[in-house]
Parts: C-alpha cells; sequence; structure tokens
C-alpha cells in the first residue's frame, strides 16, 4: 500500500524474518559503516553511543491491494548501535546466569537416574537432545545458553538381599548392573559481532532521505 500510494514507510524488520538475518550477516562482514549518528554518554564515563549503518538494495516480495505478488527492490537501512550491542551482552549475561542454576538442577536428576538398558539410556539423551516426541506433543526445547554433552557410563549400584536374616560376613553384597548417565555443560560464548544490530525497511528512497534521517526518523 505505501509503495501503490508513495507513502513514506519506516519500520523495523523482525528478527525472525530471513532478510533480516541476511543482513545483519551482510553488517557483519562490513565493519567500516559509515556514522550516521553520535550522541555523548549518558555520564562522563560512558562511551559516546554510536550508530553506524548503510543503505543496501533488495528484491523481495510485495502484496499488491490486487493480490498480485511480485517482486519489488525494497530499501534496508543496516544498522550497528553501540547502545545496543552494550544493552545485549549485559541481557545475555542475566540470561546465561539464570539458565546456570535451572541447567545445574537438570544434571543433578540426570545422574540420579539408572538404566537396566543400554537403549533406555540412549532414548533418554535423544530427549534431553530435543530428538524424542516431549511431552502432550511439545518438542523439548535444547538449552540456548549452554552446550550439553550426554555420554553413557557401565555401573553397578547395591541392591537389598532377597533372604531375611542377617548375612554371613563371606557373603559378598548383593549388586546390579545397569547404567548411568554423565554431563558435559560448557557455556555458549556471547559472540561479540552478533550484537547491536537492526534493520531498518522504508519506502523512501536514498535520494529524498539520506540513511541518518531514516535513522533519525
Amino acid at each position: 500500500m505505501c509503495l501503490e500510494h508513495g507513502i513514506g514507510l519506516v519500520t523495523f524488520v523482525p528478527r525472525t524474518c530471513a532478510i533480516r538475518q541476511e543482513l545483519e550477516v551482510w553488517g557483519r562482514q562490513h565493519p567500516a559503516l559509515p556514522l550516521l549518528v553520535e550522541k555523548p554518554g549518558r555520564t562522563k564515563d560512558e562511551e559516546p553511543r554510536r550508530w553506524h549503518g548503510h543503505s543496501v538494495l533488495r528484491r523481495v516480495e510485495v502484496e499488491s491491494s490486487a493480490g498480485r505478488v511480485t517482486q519489488e527492490e525494497g530499501r534496508f537501512v543496516v544498522v550497528h548501535s553501540s547502545q545496543l550491542a552494550q544493552q545485549h551482552a549485559q541481557t545475555y549475561v542475566r540470561a546465561q546466569e539464570k539458565e546456570a542454576e535451572a541447567v545445574a538442577d537438570h544434571v543433578r536428576q540426570v545422574h540420579a537416574q539408572w538404566f537396566a538398558c543400554w537403549p533406555d539410556a540412549e532414548a533418554a539423551i535423544a530427549a534431553y537432545a530435543g530428538q524424542g516426541p516431549g511431552r502432550r506433543g511439545r518438542r523439548p526445547r535444547p538449552w540456548r545458553y549452554h552446550t550439553l554433552r550426554y555420554s553413557i557410563v557401565a555401573a553397578s549400584r547395591r541392591t537389598r538381599r532377597t533372604r531375611r536374616g542377617r548375612p554371613a560376613k563371606t557373603e559378598p553384597p548383593s549388586t546390579e548392573s545397569g547404567y548411568g548417565l554423565m554431563v558435559e555443560v560448557d557455556a555458549l560464548p556471547n559472540a561479540e559481532v552478533d550484537n547491536g544490530w537492526t534493520v531498518l525497511a522504508t519506502t523512501v528512497r536514498a535520494e529524498r532521505c539520506t540513511d541518518a534521517e531514516i535513522l533519525e526518523a
């Protein structure tokens, strides 16, 4: 509608859109993007907040008012914000610390499990890795900020005696063989180059409005 009626539109592109993911990768491959806006820090010790960015043109699918889907050339402003990068980094650290508590509880539960046969242990690993059916039809969600690696170990444990009475001193303790799981946990590093990116889509051409003006808008 904006293209048909010549309306100037500036909007964020959602993170889930493939075009945004593509353009963020493009931006990381061009570290020397022009400086669009610079503002002083909120305190004397805070570094200036800087927004670097550049316009790129990409052909995308556009649906007209008549319902026709065509390929149109769209303008996208790829922006990296130092302020957003700092916020993203802090958010990542807090989220990882919170998840670490849940991971520790999960590891304790896994170590306490006992499996009578190897296939049962393998099935448990598949479920933990998000490959199982999950509960109520929903697939298990793998950990977001940690990598967990599971391995099967042969083990034995003591069992109750089947006969009553005090055992003889020479009688060996009753045991059974089975399998347990070991878990290795690694915290996923926060790639700083991935932080602070955003993508704006606009119907305004560069001849009418510069990248800095689009960002300000």
